[in-house]
């Protein structure tokens, strides 16, 4: 007759899990880095992009029609699958060159900790695009909960994760006091400028500028 698991067996699993993804740290963040500079370049390139086809000329007219809120939303999203395929494709080699498996204990506490607030902040910004054209108000929605997402980690992650985390809930919270104490759209006359400012600085920089960080870096020990 099988026996149920006590707490503190409970415990002592959950313990062993955490102490195999922070011995793993150190992997997690050398894979994650091509990953955060790919990303993040192809989020500065479309941020650019989008920010120079909606602002206006002295006389008011725009530079050019084109990349409206759906084209934003695509294009967005596109840099979303593109930076995914490829932070999957980097685990997988890292776990077959060790001959490891996939799926791990590990992995699935960590899609524990990081999907709800994802989705929560993805499914939530997608609506506010598509069925109210609130540009600014998704991104900086995207903005703090993939913050909240890397906080979440805070008991495995890297330290350079936990501060990428910290970084990102600072800076949204700052834009988002800025945003409206300057009363929305302020100099920009099209929603898709500033929403393309927010997120180029944010996924776009910071993601650059971690994933050079961690590149310099010389970790103490391998895992």
């Amino acid at each position: 007759m099988p026996t149920t698991p006590t707490l503190q067996d409970t415990a002592l699993d959950h313990l062993r899990v955490i102490r195999t993804l922070m011995e793993r740290a150190s992997i997690y963040r050398a894979v994650s880095a091509p990953a955060a500079l790919i990303g993040g370049l192809l989020s500065l390139g479309v941020a650019i992009f989008g920010f120079k086809q909606n602002i206006f000329t002295k006389d008011m007219t725009t530079v050019s029609n084109t990349f409206r809120s759906h084209e934003f939303l695509f294009a967005w999203l596109g840099v979303l699958v593109i930076t995914s395929i490829i932070n999957l494709f980097l685990l997988m080699r890292e776990a077959g060159g060790k001959g490891q498996p996939f799926i791990t204990d590990g992995l699935r506490m960590a899609l524990r900790a990081i999907v709800p607030p994802l989705l929560t902040g993805g499914v939530l910004g997608v609506c506010l695009i598509w069925f109210d054209e609130q540009l600014e108000l998704a991104a900086l929605v995207w903005i703090l909960c993939y913050g909240l997402a890397m906080q979440a980690t805070v008991s495995f992650a890297p330290r350079s994760i936990i501060w990428l985390a910290r970084i990102f809930l600072i800076a949204g919270q700052a834009l988002t006091i800025s945003y409206y104490a300057l009363g929305g759209l302020g100099m920009f006359q099209r929603h898709e400028a500033p929403a393309s400012l927010f997120l180029g600085l944010t996924f776009g920089l910071f993601h650059i500028v971690y994933g050079i960080a961690v590149f310099l870096s010389k970790p103490k020990s391998d895992a």
